[in-house]
Formats: structure tokens, sequence, C-alpha cells
């Protein structure tokens, strides 16, 4: 009984968690590609 139940719960859930770990592995790709280097314009001065 609490098998089933389970396993009805675990097939409810599965393309939940198949949503996460593809959004897991997006974050991963994203954060190993290097970052543009900010243009010189945007770099401004601070004058005390």
């Amino acid at each position: 009984m609490a098998v089933s139940i389970a396993l009805a719960v675990s097939n409810r859930f599965l393309p939940i968690a198949g949503a996460f770990l593809c959004l897991m592995a997006a974050q991963l790709v994203v954060a190993s590609c290097t970052p543009e280097p900010a243009p010189y314009a945007a770099r401004v001065a601070i004058i005390r």
C-alpha cells in the first residue's frame, strides 16, 4: 500500500524534477561561459 502511494507521488513529481535538472544544467552552462569585458565607457571615475 505504502509502496504504491510512494510510486504514485514520485510519478507525479517526475516532470517537475526533470525541469529542475534542466534549469540547473542551463545555469552551469551559462556560468561556465566567460563574461564579456565591460566597455570602457561603463567605468565611471569617482572624483572626491
